[in-house]
């Protein structure tokens, strides 16, 4: 009966109410009135698969990742996994970047966000008395790149970017020194020089010179942002309907259900529907930081700041290439684009944050008692 009590009060309806609405936003963009509807069926699917995963995510006890090497499995486990898909995954857009599993396919990159973020958490919990030495930011910076590398060269640079971003957000919110900082922007200004110099493709040149002149070239590197871009526009204050967008169900905006689904989103459903959606992922923050506030340890509250720093790189990321302020680099938004791998890793996330707010009613003194003893471990 307590552990009932305990899994009701840990269950945000706002924020769970909201991360369905955002999801059905999605599904609806998708559906058209001429043609097939095929990823509209497919969705409708993958949102049943995720909603089983966010509740079986919801029953273990996730204080066992702070101790042990469970954290590190799994953490090898996904590197294995970005590793084969490099020999046996299937190739799809010039990406090999998924494993073709007959009736669907699963991309390890998204998993491995999430996978990153528990990392993380665990390695800054266990020493956020010593944050100020930079080794730690090194060593930490070790875990992120060797996820980053195997999904650059897949080459996947959307997730790469994401990656980044969660690693970076993360020492940030662990508590890194300016100076240290100034050190990251340094390093990371020679590492995107010695990257484009030796390891970016000519298409992915391509995105970034188009993204500083979008213009440039609308017949080829520039045409999806253009065609992105005129979609948003169109939207003006109210849409142009669900299922009547020009743009994207005429296909001049290609792949509108996952890299361009804003622009096909804020087409339909105009600005009104824009600041909705807005609206709903700033709700969706606001309670994930409720609950990172809430943690029961640096763990809980790294890892649901991690789940958030994940959920607003793409959000803002796939925003800005849809209106022409970031290169196309093929990210998803959380909640509303098709596909069934990150989907069920954003619900997962959901889902092991709710868990994880079950037992933060220990008292404080516990709690520190317990950091203090995990930082020697």
């Amino acid at each position: 009966m307590h552990g009932l009590r305990a899994f009701f009060q840990s269950f945000d309806v706002i924020l769970f109410g909201t991360v369905i609405l955002l999801t059905l936003l999605g599904l609806v963009t998708m559906y058209s009135y001429q043609g097939d509807n095929l990823y509209f069926n497919r969705q409708l699917l993958w949102i049943g698969v995720a909603l089983v995963a966010f509740f079986l995510a919801l029953l273990p006890d996730y204080r066992f990742f702070r101790i042990g090497n469970t954290t590190f499995f799994f953490y090898v486990g996904i590197v294995l996994a970005l590793i084969l898909v490099l020999f046996i995954g299937e190739v799809t857009l010039g990406a090999q970047s998924r494993f073709d599993l007959g009736f669907f396919s699963l991309q390890p990159a998204d998993p491995a966000k999430l996978i990153l973020i528990l990392v993380l958490a665990k390695y800054f919990s266990k020493r956020h008395e010593l944050i100020g030495d930079f080794r730690h930011i090194i060593i930490s910076g070790v875990y992120a790149f060797i996820i980053f590398g195997l999904v650059f060269i897949q080459p996947d640079f959307g997730s790469g970017i994401i990656l980044f971003f969660i690693w970076f957000g993360m020492i940030l919110a662990a508590g890194i020194k300016l100076r240290h900082l100034a050190v990251v922007f340094i390093v990371g200004a020679i590492t995107f020089g010695g990257m484009w110099q030796f390891a970016f493709q000519d298409y992915q040149k391509e995105r970034i010179m188009t993204f500083l002149d979008p213009l440039a070239d609308i017949q080829g590197a520039g045409y999806n942002a253009y065609q992105s871009t005129v979609a948003v526009g169109s939207g003006q204050l109210l849409g142009k309907g669900i299922g009547y967008g020009t743009q994207s169900k005429l296909l001049f905006l290609p792949e509108y259900e996952t890299d361009f689904i804003f622009a096909a989103y804020a087409e339909e459903w105009g600005l009104l529907g824009v600041l909705l959606l807005f609206v709903g992922f700033g709700v969706v923050v606001w309670r994930l930081l409720i609950q990172a506030v809430r943690g029961a340890s640096n763990f809980e509250t790294l890892f649901a700041t991690g789940v958030v720093i994940f959920l607003i790189s793409h959000f803002f990321v796939h925003i800005g290439m849809n209106i022409g302020l970031l290169p196309v680099t093929g990210t998803t938004v959380p909640f509303l684009s098709y596909g069934g791998s990150h989907l069920v890793t954003e619900y997962v996330a959901i889902g092991m944050v709710f868990a994880m707010s079950r037992y933060a009613r220990i008292s404080k003194r516990a709690s520190l008692d317990e950091d203090a003893l995990l930082s020697k471990v």
